[in-house]
Order: C-alpha cells, then structure tokens, then sequence
C-alpha cells in the first residue's frame, strides 16, 4: 500500500504543469486566429486597411457626424464667433412694474378659477361593486385613499372609484402625475361649488 501512495503524490503537480502548458498553447493559437482575420468595416475585398499614426489635418469646420439623418433638409452651420464681453441688459423699470401687474393680475384669475371648482381623480367606474373594490384596494396600496360611490347611468348602476376633492389644480396634478408613474390612468372630473 506504500508503494501506490508514493507512485501518485507527483501526479497533481505534474498535472497542473501540463495544464498551464496546454491552457498557454490554446491562447497562443486563438490569438493568431484573431490576427489573421480581417478586420471589421472594411471593404469586402479583404484587404486590411491602413494603419496611420498620423491625425488628420487641424481645421475650424467640424464635421457633423448626424449629417446622413437629415435627408434633403440641410441644417444651417451655426456661427462661431467669439463671445463678446457680457452686458447687462437696459431694463425699463416701467415695463417691469407692468410684467409684476399682469403676474398678479394672472395669480389672482387662477386662485378664483380655483375657487369655483372642485378636482376629483376618477381611476375607473365599474358595473360590478367588487372591481370596484379591487380597484380601491390598489390605490390603498399605492398609498392613496379613494372612495367608491354608485351611480345610476342610462345603461345601469355603475360604481365609480374617485380620488379627491382636490380644491387646487396643483395639488391634483401632482396626485395625477404620481398615479402615472405607478401605471394607474386616472380621468380628471371638475364639478362646480
């Protein structure tokens, strides 16, 4: 039995060896595979093209490199001058008391519009009080409380699942635009105070 042991001990350092050597031989040979195929983008013909070291010459034209995707209509080179020193622009101080004017003038029109309107998010209205339900379910998870209220159309009772009352267009908005972010489409519905 000493004698198998003593046969096999130079066996795992002579394999790692020789794998080394065929791992190295394997390399070898696929990096002159790879140096000898042509290389891509060029013409069909398989001649290699030439390799200069040297940079084009130096010009203020830049090429456009989206030139191609214009087609027919040629943008206009834009001019390069050089920037002149920057100056302060002559502001008439009358024509800025009338911009403060109309600004005030259009805050005002806004908080009164929002004044005669209530907002509501509707996500749905379904024929069935559980689609409903599942709906309101979903928005609660959404973190977003709704409520489900009966409706009796021409065709049936339809539920209706509402987020709201929003008193300003802001405030709806930002609810709205956060609901879209989550995959959920809401109807915007304005009612009258």
């Amino acid at each position: 039995m000493t004698k198998d042991l003593k046969k096999q001990a130079g066996g795992t350092l002579l394999g790692l060896i020789l794998g080394l050597i065929i791992g190295l031989g394997i390399a070898v040979g696929v990096a002159l595979m790879i140096s000898k195929t042509p290389l891509p983008f060029t013409n069909k013909t398989g001649a290699q093209p030439e390799r200069s070291t040297q940079l084009p010459p130096a010009t203020n034209d830049l090429s456009d490199p989206n030139k191609p995707l214009y087609g027919k209509k040629q943008p206009k080179p834009a001019e390069t001058t050089e920037p002149a020193t920057p100056v302060a622009p002559v502001v008439d101080k009358s024509t800025l008391a009338k911009e403060k004017a109309q600004a005030k003038v259009e805050a005002a029109a806004k908080a009164e519009s929002d004044e005669k309107w209530i907002y509501y998010l509707q996500a749905g209205a379904f024929r069935e009080r559980a689609d409903a339900e599942n709906m309101k379910a979903k928005l609660a998870l959404l973190g977003f409380e709704a409520s489900v209220s009966a409706y009796q159309a021409d065709t049936g009772a339809l539920h209706r699942v509402r987020i709201g009352p929003f008193g300003q267009l802001e405030t709806m908005n930002r609810v709205r635009g956060k609901l879209s972010d989550n995959g959920v489409d809401v109807a915007v519905v304005r009612i009258g105070k």
